[in-house]
């Protein structure tokens, strides 16, 4: 873990906040060029292209988050998970969530055991006189006490991953936070001082784009949006995730998903890659090597969630099946 402390006041020896403080690792996060930062995901089974290449080792190197845009299901979240995986560092996950606050997440105070602790000096006769009572007080807000939320959690241990999943969820002020964290890279904690990450975190913010972002947030931003892959990388990125579904199963899987994503069937959620791999997976557990009509009805809740959907993909595979 690699965090800071920084007070108003510093002392000669000031104690350090939350964590041991560490030399980062300046090199965890070098990489030459946008060719290594594939290479790195691919190790790992995420298979990107050129562009999105590009705007990871951008931000790399210029330390600026990621807003990752596009449809349910098109690797979005896999790529903060591929990312961390790749380069050893921490995944830090913030789920975003209609109503969601700085409070959660940044920090909040264990208070049961706060009240433990005083109790405790209550017992032993601590709590005794201005200077003494003062003195409890103070001990409530040691860092002991002190939950980490995960952007909080991300500055401490950088370096590391940070991701921000479904941003578009959250309301304005929460995006209003977030732009105040992201250009400086550290909070403050009223009771102790200021965290600033010694090395800024990698982040990633995903949205569904379910409402439109502020353009503040956007700018501070490098923007990627994640489209469907075509029917070739998508077939490599089954034969790369899942191993063990034979290419000829993989090509047919793909080729079907690929026909149902034509804006003609209007499906209600397309099915998306990760739909796409489960698809794939359940077929081979029932001992498919091939893609026939019986098994593929059989297994469609695997690859959509809706009852109306369900009823075209079964119209739509008998059709792509007998033709």
């Amino acid at each position: 873990m690699t965090a800071r402390r920084h007070r108003a006041n510093p002392a000669p020896t000031p104690p350090t906040y939350g964590v041991t403080v560490t030399t980062p690792d300046a090199g965890a996060l070098d990489v030459p060029t946008p060719d290594a930062v594939a290479e790195r995901l691919a190790s790992t089974g995420y298979l990107t292209d050129p562009d999105l290449a590009t705007v990871v080792f951008l931000a790399l190197r210029l330390q600026r988050p990621v807003l990752l845009e596009g449809e349910p299901g098109t690797g979005k979240t896999a790529l903060a998970e591929a990312l961390a995986q790749s380069f050893g560092l921490p995944l830090v996950r913030l789920q975003c969530y209609e109503g969601i606050d700085a409070t959660q997440a940044l920090y909040d105070w264990d208070f049961p055991r706060q009240i433990l602790h005083l109790r405790a000096l209550e017992a032993a006769g601590a709590v005794r006189g201005e200077q003494s009572v003062a003195d409890a007080e103070k001990s409530l807000y040691d860092e002991r006490f002190l939950l980490a939320r995960p952007v909080l959690a991300a500055l401490q241990q950088s370096p590391a991953v940070l991701l921000v999943d479904e941003v578009d969820r959250a309301d304005d002020e929460f995006e209003a936070f977030l732009l105040e964290v992201l250009s400086t890279y550290q909070v403050s904690i009223p009771e102790l001082g200021t965290v600033a990450a010694a090395t800024p975190p990698l982040v990633v913010l995903t949205s569904n784009r379910t409402r439109e972002l502020h353009d503040a947030l956007k700018r501070r931003c490098l923007y990627h949006w994640i489209d469907h892959p075509g029917l070739e990388r998508e077939v490599a990125i089954v034969r790369s995730r899942a191993p063990e579904v034979s290419e000829t199963l993989a090509r047919q899987v793909v080729g079907v998903v690929q026909g149902l994503r034509d804006d003609a069937l209007s499906l209600e959620k397309p099915p998306g890659v990760a739909e796409t791999l489960d698809w794939a997976r359940a077929l081979q557990q029932l001992g498919a090597t091939e893609l026939d009509l019986e098994v593929g009805a059989r297994t469609l809740g695997a690859l959509v969630k809706y009852r109306e959907d369900g009823e075209k993909v079964r119209h739509a595979l008998d059709q792509v099946l007998r033709s």
